[in-house]
């Protein structure tokens, strides 16, 4: 059953299907909710897959807010009764110098993952118009953020963290546009040149000295093959996520629904 799963993706996706796999087995054999860290969209799409037709565990996802890009997944058993409360998250707002100081999204996560925690212990860093922030993270991290000495400034912002009703969650700002464009081929340097309307050859460049990530992960394969809800991040452009691939073309183009975010 993984194997054929497998055919159907990456190969250096093999490692998370099979601990998606063990986590799905687990679920089987004990018979309780299973909770992971958090997912990015291409890891919740695996994850459903596996679970897709499994008449006893279900999977539901939730990152603190409608349409989170980190989620964490819950596996339940198929009679569990399942509320937001089971996913252990907490609200962590930064408490800064507004006025004075500017925090970005780059800063904090890079000051969070320099204090030793792992990317997928931390959810959503959000902002909203008025330069509040705000961090997504379990229980266990909300402690930790809040005790280390390492995290008492971002860069050279001095900050506090004060936990958060989580129904006091930002409404972050929404500024993914919806682009409908059609691609000769799923290569990564021709979706990067269509999304930011830039030639393929500066695409292939930037892939080539290590600027995109797909799903966090550095790419520097220009023919890399993207998939739908693999989430690009291009260093310097933006961000883009593939929707949804809606077949080819009688040319054999491909139509492909893009949400891209512009630097």
């Amino acid at each position: 059953m993984v194997d054929k799963i497998k055919q159907h993706f990456r190969p250096y996706e093999s490692e998370f299907i099979d601990f998606a796999e063990g986590l799905l087995r687990q679920a089987h054999d004990e018979y309780r909710p299973i909770l992971t860290d958090f997912l990015n969209p291409r890891q919740r799409y695996i994850l459903e897959t596996l679970i897709n037709g499994d008449d006893e565990i279900k999977v539901n996802f939730w990152g603190g807010y409608e349409d989170a890009e980190s989620q964490r997944g819950l596996l339940v058993p198929s009679y569990y009764d399942w509320n937001i409360n089971d996913f252990d998250l907490k609200v962590i707002q930064i408490n800064y110098p507004i006025k004075f100081s500017e925090l970005h999204h780059s800063d904090i996560l890079g000051a969070l993952i320099n204090s030793g925690l792992q990317r997928n212990r931390i959810g959503d860093i959000i902002t909203d118009e008025q330069k509040n922030w705000q961090i997504i993270v379990t229980n266990p991290i909300a402690q930790f953020v809040q005790q280390s000495p390492d995290l008492e400034r971002i860069g050279r912002v001095k900050v506090r963290y004060l936990e958060v009703d989580i129904r006091d969650v930002l409404h972050p700002l929404q500024d993914y546009l919806l682009e409908e464009t059609l691609a000769a081929s799923l290569r990564l340097d021709i979706i990067v040149a269509n999304g930011y309307n830039i030639s393929r050859s500066k695409a292939k460049e930037l892939i080539e000295h290590g600027s995109v990530k797909i799903n966090w992960t550095v790419m520097d394969r220009p023919d890399e093959v993207v998939a739908i809800n693999d989430l690009i991040s291009v260093r310097r452009y933006g961000r883009l996520k593939i929707t949804e691939i809606n077949g080819q073309t009688k040319k054999d183009k491909w139509r492909i629904s893009l949400n891209v975010i512009k630097k």
